[in-house]
């Protein structure tokens, strides 16, 4: 249960915690004594930190309990997809209702829908989720100054909010049967080569990543092949073959389908902890 997790990682921290702060204690001493028995003065003056709080040594238990509770919550939910895109984007813009169109879509197909849990395109997701019945419609907030909470077409009992940006970014890979990125800025980018690199390297499932709307992802893919393929050699040419550019909802779910249906790649979490 979530209360037995917690409690069996909380003692484990608080061990870790103990020993790590009579370890820093002997270190500490140690180096006192090194350096009265030192008859030069050093060469230069280390650097200190301006300070050191304790607390810190505490964040691991809120980290350790927002981890707990996404895998309990998100482990009762059917596969999904992690659909990534702006929070800027106007519902009368034409990716706006391409979320829409494609989220209702891959519901209806009976895939759960998670994403950010703002607005833009993430509103628009869970908006396309949401016209399904019985459908999963997830949004993962982020607790940010000065930002608004979270859109009103997400399933009241699957809003999560996170206050480390690291976890959130776990919980969107390890539950997502595939990947649909429609333009977006820093944080879609963020999230966009994250999960390449989590695939490239080996660590996540290969499972579908999409782009949407070819015409805003050209000056990228020029830029990605041009000049960190042929003139740099920073990837292979193989890893272009990690995603895929479509302009209509209709090639997304084509292309999902293939991938589970007919090629039969088996659906679950793209790692397991174990």
């Amino acid at each position: 249960t979530l209360l037995h997790s917690f409690a069996s990682l909380a003692v484990t921290a608080g061990l870790v915690f103990c020993h790590t702060f009579a370890y820093n204690k002997l270190i500490s001493k140690t180096m006192e004594n090194d350096i009265q028995n030192t008859s030069t003065p050093p060469s230069k003056k280390l650097k200190h930190w301006s300070e050191l709080k304790g607390e810190n040594s505490w964040t691991m238990f809120k980290v350790i309990a927002e981890f707990v509770e996404s895998f309990e919550r998100l482990n009762k939910i059917e596969p999904c997809i992690s659909i990534f895109g702006s929070a800027r984007t106007k519902p009368d813009n034409k990716y706006y209702q391409m979320a829409v169109d494609v989220s209702r879509l891959l519901a209806k197909e009976g895939y759960g829908i998670i994403t950010g849990g703002g607005p833009g395109i993430m509103e628009a997701g869970n908006r396309g989720a949401s016209s399904i019945p019985n459908t999963s419609s997830v949004g993962l907030n982020i607790e940010l100054p000065m930002e608004q909470g979270h859109n009103p077409y997400i399933d009241i009992d699957k809003v999560f909010n996170f206050n480390y940006f690291f976890v959130r970014k776990v919980m969107f890979v390890k539950y997502a049967q595939a990947f649909v990125v429609l333009p977006g800025g820093m944080g879609t980018l963020d999230e966009l080569f994250e999960v390449l690199t989590l695939i490239q390297t080996g660590k996540i499932e290969r499972v579908p990543v999409i782009l949407m709307g070819k015409e805003y992802w050209a000056g990228m893919m020029d830029w990605i092949k041009n000049t960190m393929l042929e003139e740099h050699q920073n990837i292979s040419p193989k890893d272009l073959d990690l995603f895929t550019l479509v302009d209509t909802p209709e090639e997304v779910h084509e292309i999902i389908n293939r991938y589970y249906t007919i090629e039969k790649h088996a659906l679950r979490p793209n790692w397991r902890m174990e």
